[in-house]
């Protein structure tokens, strides 16, 4: 999936989107650890759609934490 797809998710679909790549990823392990896969990258797209949604994840709660705190420091 593209980033800019994902920046229009919400956050509990990325954590969806999270759990079903990781799944799919380590369904490719085990088929390249057998022989069965034939297009080893796949395991790379799959890792990348990984790291966006997690990058975007940490950015939101970075956001919030920052936002928190300006809270704090105002009152």
């Amino acid at each position: 999936m593209e980033l800019k797809e994902l920046k229009k998710k919400k956050t509990s679909d990325l954590h969806r989107i999270l759990s079903e790549q990781r799944d799919k990823l380590r369904d490719l392990r085990f088929k390249d650890a057998n022989k069965q896969l034939k297009d080893i990258r796949q395991i790379r797209k799959v890792r990348q759609t990984i790291s966006r949604c997690l990058t975007l994840l940490n950015n939101t709660q970075n956001k919030r934490k920052a936002t928190k705190t300006t809270k704090d420091i105002k009152s």
